[in-house]
């Protein structure tokens, strides 16, 4: 786990390097994930094709918490979405609103609540479960926050979110292709 908290944050940052901008309508919704026996909150968003956009881990779940998801979603992307898909919490919808009427104000988004249409990101969020399920709890925020970041990186290069042809790699193994992006 020591190796992860170091290394993380750096492999993240020369990965996004290479990121791909993703869809216009994305499908926002938080799950639930322990943490020295608490329930926290990791917000999460995926384009319609089933991309991640951005995720975030809070303590909370309202208002607050809501908003600086998508503020961050909105600067990490650096583009308003056409639709924003949110499931029944009001609160969700309430911070949507309001982040959407303070910083894009020239654009309109369409936010709508859909079951069926978040079927998507519930079916995602497996993937993320299921990797920190074996874990046997995280005991800190800032650490846990770390690792899943980790494992979001991990999905999204399983996903294949990531321009990797101006790399002009030969050989298409995995170790050829981390060293070619680490070393860029």
């Amino acid at each position: 786990m020591r190796w992860i908290q170091r290394y993380v944050p750096d492999f993240e940052r020369r990965w996004n390097r290479f990121a791909c901008r993703d869809g216009a309508s994305w499908r926002v919704d938080e799950t639930y994930v322990k943490i020295k026996g608490r329930w926290t909150y990791l917000y999460r968003a995926v384009d319609k094709e089933g991309k991640t956009v951005d995720f975030l881990l809070r303590a909370k779940r309202d208002v607050a918490a809501a908003k600086a998801f998508l503020r961050r979603a909105f600067k990490r992307q650096g583009r308003l979405p056409h639709k924003i898909t949110l499931d029944g919490y009001q609160a969700s919808h309430r911070a949507a609103k309001e982040v959407l009427g303070e910083y894009y104000r020239r654009k309109q988004s369409k936010i709508r609540s859909s079951n069926y249409l978040n079927n998507l990101i519930e079916q995602d969020h497996r993937s993320i479960k299921l990797r920190l399920g074996p874990m046997l709890g995280l005991k800190r925020f800032r650490c846990a926050s770390i690792t899943i970041a980790g494992i979001e990186l991990m999905h999204r290069i399983r996903k294949g979110q990531f321009k990797l042809g101006k790399l002009r790699i030969n050989c298409k193994t995995a170790p050829e292709i981390w060293n070619a992006v680490l070393a860029a």
